[in-house]
């Protein structure tokens, strides 16, 4: 094998790696946000999930001493409590707790499409504003590979493997996930330009009726004026 062979093979397998590493960056789904919360309001993010996708998350009120999350044995007041709602696109609950400080929720969706994490802040006297810290993953990010190590009792590679597999097969399914939406947006427009086809033909119709209707309208009027 000469050297230029060599230098393709290994500028192959550099363009593979960069084509695998970038999609990974698209297919792990990640959002980490701190947003405030005021008395009385509410706060809803939305996240879009594919169907039979891991999605974890886990919340907590930040202690206005100290900007960070309350230690043990120092509670938050009351005042500082929230209640938490995850429900899928068409409505279905999956997490609900009331007055709590933090949190957490785990489950695999059933459906596709937008599931929203709702927090809201009960009415209190004097009104304050309280940091929520919300870290939401879905897909391969939401595994838990410390655990998959200690259960499976496998080697560093091994479960580097196994996170490549699940990298791979997580693109493999949003690839023909992005297609089935692209069927479903042609036929969505073939649907449309369908319709916008007949409704153009019914308004010609109705302007040619119209139109002949006056025609006919004016003749008649003239007649009797004995115009023509």
């Amino acid at each position: 094998m000469t050297m230029m062979d060599q230098m393709k093979i290994i500028d192959l397998r550099s363009t593979m790696l960069i084509v695998l590493l970038l999609g990974m960056l698209f297919i792990i789904q990640v959002e980490s946000v701190g947003f405030e919360l005021a008395s009385g309001h509410t706060k809803c993010i939305a996240e879009e999930i594919k169907a039979n996708s891991m999605t974890v998350g886990k919340y907590h009120i930040l202690d206005p001493s100290i900007g960070s999350a309350a230690l043990e044995g120092n509670p938050l007041p009351e005042s500082h409590k929230i209640t938490v709602r995850v429900t899928s696109t068409y409505g279905n609950s999956y997490h609900f707790v009331e007055h709590v400080v933090d949190g957490h929720f785990a489950f695999q969706a059933v459906e596709a499409g937008d599931y929203m994490t709702c927090f809201f802040a009960a009415d209190f006297s004097p009104p304050v504003t309280m940091t929520v810290d919300f870290e939401w993953k879905s897909g391969v990010s939401a595994k838990d590979w410390s655990n998959v190590a200690k259960k499976g009792s496998v080697e560093l590679m091994e479960m580097e493997l196994r996170k490549m597999f699940d990298y791979v097969q997580s693109i493999h399914d949003e690839m023909f996930y992005l297609r089935s939406r692209e069927e479903e947006m042609q036929d969505l427009n073939r649907a449309t330009n369908s319709k916008m086809f007949w409704l153009s033909m019914l308004s010609l119709f109705v302007c040619l009726s119209v139109a002949g209707l006056q025609l006919w309208h004016l003749k008649s009027f003239f007649q009797k004026k004995k115009l023509i």
